[in-house]
């Protein structure tokens, strides 16, 4: 396992705050011969060199001719009790830009050199402060945009998926160890585990990761949120539902049919869960153009969609012809039935899963509760699971999944332990690229390109 990175060198970054009353930014500088460097730049009671680790200090940063640039505070991580496991410093100053552009002009001529995209984590990796799963789990936190993606990332953070995997890549060593060695005594045929220990083994181990497999749609939901297209016949109140959920109107509404042109996007949390709302053009025929280009831009929608909410006018009854057109484009299992202006017509026919008024509020937390259920599924599981959260977590797992099945099968065709071996080491390397055990420069530096500056 080769990386190009070098910690052997001084990186800096800076995390700048919004301005205001009290902002200010802060510096990051990490490596080596961090203290040392920043001794050149900055004047306090003591040098950063003399200075206990986990300790703030007050002090000034002056440019070469002593003039002071501005007054600061300096923390102070000794490796290895740092964030990258490197010395260490972050240097707080008044959130001006240019402040901060002549501090690090300056660290820069020390022989500093300005930190890559990711890199302060990328190092915390490196450095063994975090596993790979772990590090991914940094930039969902910065990217958290609800209550519940930031619990599942925070989880994650906390090592919950990797204690997982690491235990499941500890079973399937201590299996595919005995097997190897069963191989270095072949001709004395000494069988140290039988074969139906290893099938169940592996079949033990292949069911937990498949409850894993099933956790990605629940775990795609809390990172990244729910798509719902709004999908109905013109004038059903397909905006008015979005403007009553947004609580603002957003969205025109008109008694004309075909108001709604383009599809548009709002985005609103509920109970936690970021939902994506389109407000689609309805499906129908037409000769119209730019109302044509509407209706295909819809089936886009509803064919991308996690639930497509299926609105219809209470007062005109199901609309099979729309739901049969939504068939094509989508499982039935994610379309939402629901008849709106119940307010109008009482009582609900029984081809709704809902009936709500998009004008009184009447059936909202009904619909919201059934949106729920569409999105999460039927499992059990919360942000305090471990789930998987991310593609490439998933696609390991299912590779891993793959391995084992191989395994299986080479030992009901009588094949050697040798290829039962084999596909075990397989299956092994696949969890590890989860957690950063096994890995290559091209993964680190397609995860980490993704950060911003400042992690």
């Amino acid at each position: 396992m080769t990386h190009t990175i070098s910690t052997n060198e001084d990186t800096i970054t800076a995390i700048a705050t919004p301005p205001g009353v009290g902002a200010i930014t802060v510096i990051r500088v990490s490596g080596p011969d961090t203290f040392s460097k920043v001794d050149l730049i900055f004047r306090g009671r003591k040098k950063i060199s003399e200075c206990n680790t986990h300790t703030i200090h007050y002090g000034t940063i002056v440019d070469p001719n002593g003039e002071v640039i501005d007054d600061v505070l300096v923390s102070v991580f000794r490796s290895p009790n740092s964030y990258t496991g490197e010395d260490s410093v972050e240097i707080s100053t008044h959130g001006s830009q240019l402040i901060a552009e002549k501090i690090i002009g300056l660290l820069v001529e020390c022989g500093i050199r300005i930190a890559e995209p990711g890199e302060f984590t990328k190092r915390a990796f490196l450095n063994g402060r975090l596993d790979l799963a772990q590090a991914e789990a940094v930039a969902d936190v910065i990217n958290s945009r609800s209550e519940a993606s930031l619990r599942g990332a925070r989880n994650q953070l906390d090592g919950l998926l990797s204690q997982k995997i690491d235990t499941l890549r500890e079973k399937l060593i201590n299996t595919s160890s005995l097997i190897e060695l069963e191989l270095d005594f072949a001709e004395e045929d000494i069988e140290l585990l039988p074969l139906a220990k290893i099938i169940s083994n592996i079949g033990e181990i292949e069911k937990e990761i498949d409850e894993l497999l099933k956790s990605f749609r629940f775990g795609k939901v809390i990172r990244d949120g729910v798509n719902v297209a709004l999908v109905g016949k013109p004038n059903v109140g397909k905006s008015s539902l979005l403007n009553y959920l947004l609580k603002e109107a957003r969205a025109i509404v008109s008694e004309i049919p075909g108001t709604t042109r383009d599809i548009i996007r709002e985005e609103v949390t509920i109970e936690g869960i970021l939902f994506k709302l389109y407000d689609t053009a309805g499906i129908r025929l037409t000769e119209d153009v730019i109302e044509k280009e509407g209706v295909e831009r819809s089936r886009k929608a509803v064919s991308d969609a996690d639930v497509v909410l299926f609105l219809n006018d209470s007062t005109h009854g199901f609309d099979r012809d729309i739901y049969d057109e939504l068939l094509k484009l989508q499982k039935e299992e994610r379309i939402l039935k629901v008849a709106n202006k119940i307010d109008l017509k009482p009582g609900l026919d029984k081809s709704f899963d809902v009936g709500i008024s998009a004008k009184t509020g009447e059936g909202i937390e009904e619909l919201f509760r059934k949106l729920k259920e569409k999105a999460l599924g039927s499992g059990t599981y919360t942000e305090k699971s471990a789930v998987v959260t991310n593609l490439r977590h998933y696609n390991a797992l299912n590779k891993a999944k793959e391995h084992l099945i191989g395994a299986k099968n080479s030992i009901k065709e009588g094949l050697t332990g040798e290829f039962v071996a084999v596909d075990l080491r397989n299956a092994e390397n696949s969890l590890g690229e989860i957690i950063g055990k096994v890995t290559t420069d091209d993964i680190l530096n397609n995860i980490f390109a993704k950060f911003c500056i400042g992690k």
